[in-house]
């Protein structure tokens, strides 16, 4: 008896999970396709094809403007075909959020609900760049609001990852923290300088020079952040690897980051598969720090180690 009841219940726990594993796939795929979009919005801005679709949401007023297609216009478009499959699957996540609500925590619907939102406020912004003819403060607003959705899936993907901590992240989770505010900020910046095209109008006439020099200096306190997160990484006993690891790779992508840089100045924006790695890189620093914190938060939920 004892033993059909114990079969029960494993069968009620392995249905309860079925939709949290198929809602956290969902959310990871939807992830990737956001890194990919905003890659692409980069390659469409140093490309000048944000305009070479002169309508929206239509391009031409065709869904495939076959006979107008160029590179400009493939990236434009191609640009709203990934936002487009983004919003969609952000609806899909929502409506199973909220279906298998009594299986799934209660944040969890919330959290898709607010997902949604940024993606439809998104899909806003991205109209507005067009028909504003790209107005720096929109086009600024419009990254924002990607990085901001970026960070909320990772943030819905990380805590529905299975993961046992060690209890021993100490202050970790707060320098986290303060470095994935510190780099979200900076690329705000970066955006900023890219919609104004400071770096160029500084170099050629010593206009928006404060724009283009409050992101070089702002670089400094993520930077410091990043490799606090690193260093106390380092000295911190038993930490779970994937922290380690995780705090690695942000030291890897920060050095990156940072050279990428550099060469985007002194080759002042020319090639563009530097400037478009520039900003694909941050977005990845930003996402690998916010997983970071997630998990370090879980992790301080824990009682610490016996051993320290």
């Amino acid at each position: 008896m004892n033993e059909f009841v114990l079969e029960q219940q494993n069968k009620a726990a392995t249905v309860a999970q079925q939709p949290q594993e198929t809602i956290r796939r969902l959310v990871w795929k939807i992830c990737v396709a956001t890194l990919i979009l905003m890659a692409i919005g980069s390659a469409t801005r140093v490309m000048n094809a944000g305009l070479a679709c002169p309508d929206w949401p239509l391009c031409y007023g065709e869904l495939v403007p076959a006979k107008q297609m160029n590179l400009q216009v493939f990236l434009e478009w191609f640009h709203r075909l990934d936002a487009a499959l983004i919003g969609f699957s952000a609806i899909a996540l929502c409506g199973l959020s909220w279906w298998h609500r009594q299986h799934l925590p209660k944040w969890l619907p919330w959290a898709s609900t607010f997902a949604l939102f940024l993606i439809v406020f998104q899909g806003i912004l991205g109209g507005l760049t067009v028909t504003e003819l790209l107005r720096f403060d929109i086009v600024t607003a419009h990254l924002g609001t990607a990085l901001l959705f970026f960070t909320t899936l990772l943030i819905i993907g990380t805590s529905l990852s299975p993961y046992q901590g060690t209890g021993t992240v100490g202050k970790l989770p707060w320098v986290g923290l303060t470095a994935s505010v510190c780099v979200y900020l900076q690329s705000l910046l970066g955006a900023l300088v890219g919609s104004r095209w400071a770096l160029h109008q500084c170099l050629a006439g010593e206009q928006l020079c404060d724009v283009m020099y409050s992101h070089i200096f702002g670089l400094v306190p993520p930077t410091i952040a990043t490799l606090a997160v690193v260093f106390i990484s380092w000295r911190t006993p038993a930490l779970h690897p994937a922290l380690r690891k995780l705090a690695n790779m942000a030291g890897g992508l920060l050095i990156s980051q940072l050279l990428l840089g550099v060469a985007t100045f002194r080759l002042h924006l020319q090639v563009e598969p530097l400037t478009v790695s520039h900003q694909a890189i941050g977005a990845t620093l930003l996402g690998t720090l916010v997983v970071f914190t997630v998990l370090s938060l879980r992790d301080g939920l824990l009682p610490p180690s016996p051993t320290q």
